[in-house]
């Protein structure tokens, strides 16, 4: 009997305690529902907010793009994510500017604006007092795809010390990075890729400490990479492509031991590379196309065991490919094209058994192309050889494959089924000395020639 009335009890209190916490937690803070009905009429014009919505948080009366959640003391649930753009999310009206009140709700964590600014120009505002923006809960601000989102990246995201995340892509901001940018000690992640910022990379990079991903790529940056890039010791990503940078590859960059991920493609660096690459143990990915290096291939790339892709073309390597690039078991991309290596292909590459892509066409690379037929077959058309006058391929390899090179002829003289080349047979029938020397200095001097002609396009 006891137990029963005991059991009541419990159900009564649990009961009678539900009302409570649904009516505590489903309410928002006047000030704060009337700034957010604020920055959704100034963006949105789906429906209207204020009547189809009076009450966004409570459950039931919210929409898709909203968050909300219980912090603090205050007895009110605030909102803490808005996502705009493209359905299920509201979308932006035509008329759409971007809303300073966005800064003012004081518990929004993260925000996000994809494809919303897209017929009338607007740029980043923020409210008068900056001083609400002090203790900002703002981790996230994420701003991308929108065309008509131009002006200047402006210094006042710097008061966002809680922002963790800052995405501001592909829209169409100018000018300079402000330097107070890097005064965010708590960025993980910025992103300016694809717009028209100019100027050098501030100095000021090196304070990020906890940066994981840098990504300015698609911009007009220039000068060179600043050597405090190398303070970031957590860095895993670096995206410095398609900009006007200049100078040498710093060695600083090659204290960036968490670094996975590096491109420098498209820009003016030149150069060789310093000594301590083979320190970037956990490089996946290599990507410095089309820059006029005018170099040697260091072949500290082969020490780098968990190499994935490596993309050179297009730089004015000279000299030959590293033999040692075949120790890399997991290798699936290696692009050389369009550069001026000479020289067999090494016999090791046959066992690069995760190779998928390999393009080293246009080049000056002679022999027997030492692929057997399983390997061709796996590569398929994603083998590119082609431009290469002193390669030829083996008879017995030859069926069925085109890859832009002759067969190789036979050779009555040596009795040998085939002979490496025309151009391979008669190098090894001239004398080494002098002609290789006069060679060198040849290839030297087209070098120069070709870098110099390079940094005066």
């Amino acid at each position: 009997m006891w137990c029963l009335i005991l059991v009541f009890l419990r159900v009564t209190l649990l009961f009678s305690f539900f009302p409570l916490i649904s009516s505590s937690t489903s309410e928002m803070d006047p000030h704060e529902l009337e700034t957010l009905f604020k920055i959704m009429e100034t963006l949105s014009a789906d429906q209207n907010w204020r009547e189809s919505h009076p009450n966004p948080c409570k459950p039931g009366s919210s929409w898709n793009g909203i968050e909300c959640k219980t912090t603090g003391n205050d007895g009110f649930i605030h909102v803490s994510r808005l996502d705009f753009g493209i359905p299920p999310n509201p979308s932006c009206k035509e008329t759409a500017i971007f809303p300073a009140e966005i800064f003012l709700l004081p518990h929004l964590e993260s925000v996000f604006f994809f494809q919303c600014f897209t017929n009338t120009k607007t740029v980043i505002s923020f409210p008068e007092a900056n001083q609400l923006l002090v203790n900002s809960s703002l981790q996230q601000l994420s701003i991308r795809s929108n065309p008509a989102l131009v002006g200047l990246i402006p210094s006042q995201i710097s008061s966002l010390k809680s922002l963790e995340i800052l995405t501001l892509s592909q829209n169409k901001f100018h000018g300079p990075i402000p330097a107070q940018i890097f005064s965010l000690k708590s960025l993980l992640h910025l992103d300016f890729s694809y717009n028209m910022i100019t100027g050098k990379i501030p100095f000021q990079v090196g304070n990020l400490g906890k940066l994981v991903g840098l990504d300015l790529s698609y911009n007009s940056l220039t000068g060179a990479i600043p050597n405090t890039i190398g303070q970031l010791g957590m860095l895993q990503k670096l995206d410095l492509s398609s900009n006007q940078l200049t100078g040498s590859i710093p060695i600083a960059l090659f204290n960036l031991q968490s670094m996975v991920f590096i491109a420098l493609s498209s820009n003016k660096i030149r150069g060789f590379f310093p000594v301590g690459l083979s320190k970037l143990q956990n490089l996946q990915y290599f990507i410095m196309d089309d820059n006029p290096m005018f170099t040697l291939l260091p072949s500290e790339f082969g020490d780098l065991e968990k190499l994935q892709e490596l993309r050179l073309a297009n730089s004015g390597y000279f000299g030959t490919i590293p033999s040692s690039y075949s120790k890399l078991s997991n290798l699936s991309t290696l692009s050389l094209q369009n550069n001026r290596l000479r020289g067999e292909i090494p016999v090791s590459f046959g066992n690069l058994s995760r190779i998928y892509h390999l393009n080293l066409s246009r080049n000056f690379l002679d022999g027997v192309v030492p692929f057997n037929s399983s390997f061709l077959s796996r590569l398929g058309k994603n083998l590119d050889l082609s431009g290469n006058p002193g390669l030829c391929l083996s008879p017995n390899d030859a069926h069925g494959f085109n890859l832009g090179v002759n067969i190789c002829k036979s050779s009555k003289k040596s009795g040998l089924p085939w002979q490496k080349s025309e151009a391979h047979h008669h190098h090894h029938h001239q004398p080494h000395g002098l002609t290789s020397f006069f060679v060198t200095i040849i290839i030297t001097l087209i070098s120069v020639a070709w870098a110099h002609l390079f940094l005066h396009i």
